[in-house]
């Protein structure tokens, strides 16, 4: 059900977290929001950034706009993400380094590499009874953030699938990680209704599994169906709601955590079998690999599909010329009223700062009006590029 970009062709936005302004510099460390709250230090900091988040968006010409992730802590390479709802759902306890036989093939690297020391250097829960919901507050932090703004923001989070790749089971409640991974999805999908209960008509899910998941064992594998029943459980109930379902290739720090990136093997999996209406492609930082998978289902595609047309791993800010270049690539496989443009991956997660995700997220705005007027649509306003509201400006001689 497309609410927010019901109206809207070649919407732009971003996908996700923001960097912090250098004065926010409060976290949770896993007690709940209303305990944080009664701080009026953390209360204030907090709402503040919010407004900032908000207010750079707006300012940068985005139609879509996010929350930031200013929710999660500043923590080693963005591990709140993830983190976030493990420290306070039921059945998860303590604070481990994750034991080598346990650890994911797809998260080890060889000593003296980033990826080593992120993979290594993380601390997890660990599962002691069984998991079930308690509140995380996203309710709260959308009203916040969507109290700030006429635009929609988007409410995005972790899939809770995800987060099994770091848990180790130390109860008898569980036999293996498929019973795990399918109380994770029951537990979100709770904290998801209250979300959409608290009036949040757009919700994005961030990467399900299923591209890894069909590039090491086939589309067909077992272990890929279960992934996508699992996320379809996680998504249950949101019919009134816009799911957009964001996929890239990892972004702990800036950093791509796979070197097979084709979603061959996927692309009907998440357009035909996984229940949302927006699907979220990494294209920039791939050059565009993969676009020319959508061409056979360009008279049929009933998802949106969301390009990264700017990368979250490079520091040079796009100029709005490029993204319309991007934009271009891929009319040629999906047409305007199914495109919406946005970045790879989220410019947080200890990533780039806040002056070049800016700069990036303007360039995807002006890029898409760029297009827009080439296709005679109507534009966006970018206040970020009007002359007049330059911060300086050159007196003439």
């Amino acid at each position: 059900m497309f609410t927010v970009t019901a109206d809207l062709i070649l919407p732009s936005t971003i996908t996700g977290s923001w960097p912090r302004p250098r004065w926010f510099d409060v976290s949770m460390w896993g007690k709940p929001l209303d305990t944080c709250m009664m701080d009026v230090r953390f209360r204030e900091k907090f709402q503040d950034a919010m407004a900032v988040v908000i207010s750079d968006e707006e300012r940068a010409g985005l139609d879509i706009l996010t929350h930031g992730d200013y929710h999660c802590d500043e923590d080693m390479a963005g591990r709140s993400w993830h983190h976030y709802p493990l420290q306070r759902w039921a059945g998860l306890e303590g604070d481990y380094l994750q034991a080598e036989e346990t650890r994911s093939e797809w998260l080890k690297y060889p000593p003296g590499t980033l990826l080593h020391e992120i993979y290594t250097g993380w601390r997890w829960p660990r599962v002691v009874d069984k998991i079930e919901h308690r509140p995380l507050d996203y309710p709260k932090i959308w009203r916040i953030a969507q109290a700030k703004t006429r635009k929609p923001v988007r409410f995005g989070t972790c899939c809770s699938q995800v987060m099994s790749l770091f848990l180790d089971i130390h109860t008898a409640k569980y036999k293996d990680k498929h019973e795990v991974i399918w109380d994770l999805a029951v537990a979100m999908n709770k904290e998801l209704l209250a979300l959409r209960d608290a009036g949040c008509k757009c919700i994005q899910v961030e990467e399900p599994c299923f591209h890894f998941m069909a590039n090491t064992f086939g589309k067909d594998h077992g272990e890929t169906k279960f992934m996508i029943e699992a996320y379809n459980r996680e998504v249950e109930g949101l019919d009134d709601v816009e799911i957009w379902i964001h996929t890239c290739w990892g972004n702990p720090n800036m950093q791509r955590v796979r070197e097979d990136t084709s979603y061959a093997a996927s692309i009907e999996l998440y357009l035909e079998h996984a229940k949302g209406d927006v699907w979220t492609v990494e294209m920039k930082d791939r050059g565009f690999k993969d676009i020319e998978l959508f061409e056979r289902f360009k008279g049929d595609l009933k998802k949106k599909i969301c390009i990264g047309a700017v990368s979250h791993r490079t520091l040079q800010a796009d100029r709005p010329e490029d993204v319309a270049a991007e934009i271009r690539k891929a009319l040629k496989y999906i047409p305007p009223e199914r495109l919406i443009v946005s970045s790879d991956c989220g410019f947080g997660r200890q990533g780039c700062n806040r002056e070049i995700a800016f700069y990036k997220s303007s360039a995807i705005a002006q890029g898409c009006n760029i297009v827009r007027r080439e296709l005679g649509l109507p534009t966006t306003y970018v206040p970020a590029a009007d002359p007049a509201l330059q911060i300086d400006i050159v007196p003439k001689s």
